[in-house]
Parts: structure tokens; sequence; C-alpha cells
């Protein structure tokens, strides 16, 4: 009898959108959109790159989904829930996760994302918001403020030229270009940051209570 044929290669898993999408945010992350490429993705997959193209209509597709993946990965709140509460946990979510893809937050306000994971974001959100007795009105401006947030304290955090550690030993080779005599406050601050008494970071929670408790006390 003759002997079965058995290859020692282990068997390749076959391409799918969910594969491909995988493979190419795991490379965002590492690069940046800017290192997303057809060619690289189909590399990555150990596949010809026009075999992609079965599953990904072009770069744009890419880009969305895995822009949507990364939204799946934020907590949605839940109409009926406390709406200060969950729009909170929200916002906090959102932050993590955008600190994990650091690409991801430009895609999110530069592009029309309409994929599944990101519709029902929005839509959970403004139920939330509407079901906590927002008009929709008011509930498309809470969120809107509260993104706004997000995404602009979030770029700031990505590209701030200083890492935390070093800030207060940065902010003391700057004192001399800050004179009390011409600027006395800002002396003042950078004294406290030098001396420890405060870190001068910003506080990403700090500014979302903020927009929350001011939500909170305008008419529904």
């Amino acid at each position: 009898m003759a002997k079965e044929n058995r290859s020692n290669k282990p068997e390749r898993l076959p391409l799918s959108r969910e594969r491909i999408l995988q493979t190419a945010l795991h490379l965002a992350d590492e690069g940046g959109l800017e290192a997303l490429s057809m060619r690289k993705l189909a590399q990555a997959l150990g596949v010809k790159a026009m075999s992609l193209y079965n599953h990904i209509a072009n770069r744009d597709d890419l880009i969305d989904g895995i822009v949507d993946s990364v939204v799946s990965e934020i907590e949605v709140p839940k109409p009926g829930a406390d709406w200060k509460l969950a729009m909170r946990r929200r916002a906090i979510s959102a932050h993590a996760v955008l600190l994990r893809h650091p690409w991801a937050t430009m895609p999110l306000v530069s592009r029309i994302n309409v994929g599944p994971a990101m519709l029902r974001y929005v839509d959970s959100t403004l139920g939330c918001l509407r079901e906590a007795g927002f008009s929709f009105e008011m509930a498309d401006h809470a969120w809107n403020a509260i993104d706004s947030h997000i995404y602009g304290f979030t770029l700031q955090e990505l590209n701030f030229p200083i890492e935390a550690s070093d800030y207060s030993e940065i902010a003391a080779d700057y004192l001399s270009q800050i004179p009390a005599d011409q600027y006395p406050y800002m002396n003042q601050l950078t004294h406290q940051v030098i001396q420890g008494d405060y870190d001068g970071l910003h506080d990403f929670e700090f500014g979302l209570d903020l927009i929350l408790n001011g939500l909170d006390r305008l008419p529904k």
C-alpha cells in the first residue's frame, strides 16, 4: 500500500476580508498609514497583491475597514443608561483606544466613516442622549462637542514634542526665555513645574468633565 503523501508545510489560512483587515491594522499600528500599501499587505499575508482585490475594493476601502475595526473597540453607551456616566466612559474608552492606534484619529476626523461599527457607535450615542431627555438637536451638539475634545486632545497628546517624564527638566531649560519682568505669570507657573508643585501636564478628564457638567446645566 502506498504511503500517504503529507506535506510538512503548515496549512495556509484562506484569504478573507477579516484576515486582510486584521493584518492591515497590525501594519498601520506598527508604521502608520504611510506604511500601509497593498504590496506590503500582500507580502505580510504571503499572497499576491492582486488576490487582495477579491476582498478589498481599493486602498480607501482598506482604510475605511481598519478605521471601523478601531471604532469597534470603543465602549458603546446604552440608551437608558445614566447619560453622564455613559458619555464619560465612552470618551475615556475612545481616548484609550486612539492612543493604542496612533494613526487612527486623523482618518476619523478627515474621512466620512459609515462602517457598521461606526454607525452602531453613533446611533447608540444619540440614543443614550435622546433617552435621557436631550432633543435630537442638543444630542447632536453634545456628542460632537465631546468628540471634538476627544480628537483634539488625542492629536495634541500624540504630537506633543515633550515626554511627560522630561517636562520639568525642559521647563528649566526654557526659564531664561521667560523673564519674570516680561512674562510674570508664565514665569511663576514654570517655577511651580520646575519645583514639582505642579506637573504642568494636560488632563483629558478635566476638560471632559467641564463639557459634561456644562451640558448638564443646559436646557435639553
